[in-house]
C-alpha cells in the first residue's frame, strides 16, 4: 500500500512540473558563431535568473565545429561551433558577401530535429549568427517550408545574411511579433545590417543600448516584450 501512495505522489509531482512548464514561455535559444549551447547558456544566465518564473529555455548546439580561431565572437573556455560558413576554408564573417553557405542544411536539420524532440516552442531567441539563422527560420515558418511554429522572436545583434543562397528569404514582411536588441557601438555587425532585419518584421519592438556586440543582462530590456508574450499565451 505504501508503494501505491508513493507512486501516486510521484505522478502528482510530475503533473505539477508539467503544469509549471506549460505556464512558462518555452524558448529555443540559438547561439552565435564560435559559441556553443553551453557558452550561450552562461551568457543568458542573468536573463534566465531574472525570468525563471516566466521562461524555459532549450539550448541547441550548431553541428559544425570551428577548426581555427578567428576574430568573430570567440570564447576561449569552450570549443566554438557555427551554423554555416561562407568561405571554402570554413570561416564565417557577417560582413563578407559570398556564394556559399556551407553546412546550412545540416544546421536546419538540427533545428527541425530539436523541435520534433523537444518542442513545441513558444518563441525563438538568437544572437549574432544565431539571430540571422532565427530570422531565416521565421521566414521558413511563414512560408510553411518546415514543421515548426514559433509565436515570437527575440533577435539580438542580428543581421541579414550576405550569402547568395539566402537572398530569397528577404523579399517579404514577417508577421511574427519580434524584439530586436543591438548595440549602437557594435563593431562586429554594423548597425545598418541590423536595422535591415528590423525592417523585415511588421510588429517590431526595438531596444538599442550604448554598448557593442553582446547580450544585455538588464531585466528591463526584455520585460515589456516578455510580459506581453506571456499575456498572449495565457489568454
Amino acid at each position: 500500500m505504501k508503494s501505491e501512495i508513493i507512486g501516486f505522489e510521484n505522478f502528482y509531482n510530475r503533473i505539477c512540473v508539467i503544469n509549471v512548464v506549460q505556464d512558462k514561455l518555452r524558448i529555443l535559444a540559438i547561439h552565435g558563431y564560435h559559441q556553443s549551447d553551453i557558452i550561450f547558456r552562461g551568457k543568458l544566465g542573468s536573463l534566465r535568473k531574472g525570468f525563471k518564473k516566466e521562461l524555459d529555455f532549450t539550448f541547441v548546439r550548431a553541428p559544425h565545429k570551428i577548426p581555427t580561431k578567428d576574430e568573430f565572437d570567440t570564447d576561449a573556455e569552450e570549443s566554438g561551433y557555427g551554423w554555416w560558413f561562407n568561405t571554402e576554408d570554413r570561416v564565417f564573417k557577417a560582413t563578407v558577401q559570398s556564394n556559399d553557405c556551407i553546412g546550412f542544411e545540416d544546421s536546419l536539420d538540427v533545428i527541425i530535429k530539436t523541435c520534433q524532440e523537444h518542442g513545441p516552442f513558444d518563441g525563438i531567441l538568437g544572437f549574432s549568427q544565431g539571430a540571422a539563422f532565427a530570422v531565416i527560420l521565421c521566414i521558413m515558418q511563414q512560408r510553411k517550408i518546415c514543421p515548426f511554429k514559433f509565436n515570437f522572436a527575440i533577435i539580438i545583434s542580428g543581421f541579414i545574411s550576405l550569402c547568395a543562397p539566402h537572398a530569397e528569404y528577404y523579399n517579404e514582411i514577417i508577421e511574427l511579433p519580434s524584439l530586436h536588441i543591438y548595440g549602437q557601438n557594435d563593431k562586429v555587425v554594423p548597425n545598418d545590417m541590423t536595422e535591415k532585419v528590423c525592417d523585415l518584421f511588421k510588429n517590431c519592438s526595438k531596444i538599442i543600448h550604448e554598448g557593442g556586440h553582446y547580450i544585455p543582462s538588464q531585466k528591463n530590456v526584455y520585460k515589456a516584450f516578455i510580459m506581453e508574450m506571456m499575456e498572449k499565451k495565457l489568454h
